[in-house]
């Protein structure tokens, strides 16, 4: 395997690594689609995210222009990535860091930040854009509030689409050796898709930026508009990008076309990338590789080229987007599927429990004590192995308060309808609808016989469980 170029020397230091990461071509998620569709693998800078190459850039332009003093304090609102990479060349320049958080943002980046020394202030994430409360207006009260302090501003500062049109633009044309006819990004702060788009439009008017967004934003609908959109954005669960207000840094006049994609659709591309391509990555990634497929899928050329990009790590997400748990907590996964075989399993263990019947010639005394007997509230009627009815307590006892004669009369006079029997294979989820006051209970058949039952307070406590 050949060594890239970039690395057969010795860096003097980390910030001299940062860029020139790998296009990766994508062969296992783009099955059955003639489009060639590439990555930009940012997942391989030293912060270990697309930001590196916007942290070092407005370091040194606050430097150039006297804005940033020797130890001096960087204040930042950010979603982790770009705090990742102000702190890393904050690092080496012996700067103080100050980041504010969204309490959306997952506790790795959090850790991460601390980790590199920097001093972390979360804020809510569900508040306008412009309430003081907001992780951007604290970072700028911050700075205000701090003596040498430098406000990144990575949302208004021309430095982030410039930094991007200078590196990242030129890579993907010499990568894709001027090949290249779409670019997907994101928007956060919308440096990326403006530097690129900027660079490679010059170099080939004919290349078409697309910006995947996720639902909830306002970025999608403010362009669709025109312009004249004020809608409000609700919130979401992807970081990094989609934003409730335009950021300066964004020029909108790149782009040619908006694709919008959910939280699950972008998260289950990204765990599908880990699993398939072995490309680990967080959410922005997948929901961009998700438009990058749908942009390949229409397009059914394989003389085109789309270029994506891997935005950041997956391990920035292991406590969100890579926890099953927390996944189907957010609805972002479907429940694995539960048999009412496993449900009775769970219910009894391994060992097998008959189940507990009565015959339609018991009197309803006899029904009642062995509803007590083994604390149920109702039993199937079983005759030749078939249900031919119910007794219930509340009925029964209803009943023989009402007269004492009922006691003594066969189950078959007073047994209520038949529970409903289900074949053991079956979804537990199945069953929901069926179990109700009428049928507070179902029986479960498995090769032709009646091997157990299932009442609503059994389903309450498996649906509590999960």
């Amino acid at each position: 395997m050949a060594t890239p170029t970039r690395d057969l020397h010795v860096y003097e230091s980390v910030l001299e690594s940062i860029g020139w990461t790998p296009l990766i071509h994508l062969t296992r998620v783009t099955r059955g689609i003639t489009t060639p569709v590439w990555v930009k693998a940012e997942t391989r800078s030293p912060g270990g995210s697309v930001k590196d190459r916007i942290g070092l850039a407005i370091i040194e332009c606050a430097e150039r222009e006297g804005r940033l003093k020797p130890g001096g304090t960087i204040v930042e609102g950010t979603s982790g990535n770009t705090g990742v990479a102000l702190a890393i060349a904050a690092a080496l320049r012996g700067y103080r860091c100050i980041f504010t958080m969204p309490d959306k943002m997952s506790q790795e980046k959090v850790r991460l930040l601390k980790a590199y020394g920097a001093e972390v202030i979360i804020t809510p994430t569900a508040v306008p854009a412009d309430h003081p409360d907001s992780y951007v207006m604290t970072a700028k009260r911050i700075a205000s509030e701090t003596p040498n302090a430098l406000l990144a501003d990575q949302f208004y500062n021309q430095a982030n689409p410039d930094a991007h049109e200078a590196t990242t633009g030129p890579e993907i044309w010499e990568q894709t050796k001027g090949q290249v006819t779409h670019v997907v990004c994101g928007a956060g702060t919308g440096g990326t898709i403006t530097g690129v788009g900027r660079f490679l439009k010059k170099k080939n008017p004919k290349v078409q930026m697309i910006c995947g967004d996720p639902v909830g934003s306002i970025l999608a609908e403010h362009w669709r508009s025109g312009g004249t959109s004020t809608g409000e954005g609700v919130p979401y669960k992807v970081e990094g990008i989609g934003q409730d207000k335009i950021p300066g840094s964004l020029d909108m006049t790149v782009i040619d076309e908006f694709q919008t994609v959910t939280d699950r659709d972008a998260f289950a591309m990204a765990r599908r990338l880990t699993r398939e391509e072995g490309l680990f990555a967080g959410g922005s990634s997948g929901l961009l590789v998700h438009v990058a497929l749908t942009v390949a899928r229409r397009i059914n050329d394989a003389n085109a080229c789309v270029v994506t990009f891997l935005c950041d790590t997956g391990e920035r997400y292991l406590s969100k987007i890579y926890s099953d748990e927390w996944m189907r907590e957010n609805q972002m996964m479907d429940q694995p599927r539960t048999t009412l075989a496993q449900l009775l399993e769970a219910k009894h263990g391994n060992t097998p429990t008959a189940v507990i019947s009565v015959a339609p010639t018991a009197t309803v005394r006899q029904a009642l004590r062995l509803m007590t007997l083994h604390d149920v509230s109702q039993l199937p009627v079983m005759d030749n192995g078939n249900c031919i009815g119910a007794a219930n307590e509340s009925g029964l006892s209803a009943a023989a308060l009402n007269d004492v004669k009922v006691l003594e009369q066969s189950v078959a006079d007073a047994m209520d309808s038949p529970f409903p029997t289900i074949e053991a294979g079956e979804s537990v989820d199945a069953i929901v609808k069926v179990l109700s006051k009428a049928n507070p209970a179902v029986l479960v058949r498995e090769n032709g016989k009646i091997c157990g039952i299932v009442t609503r307070s059994d389903m309450l406590a498996y649906v509590m469980a999960r």
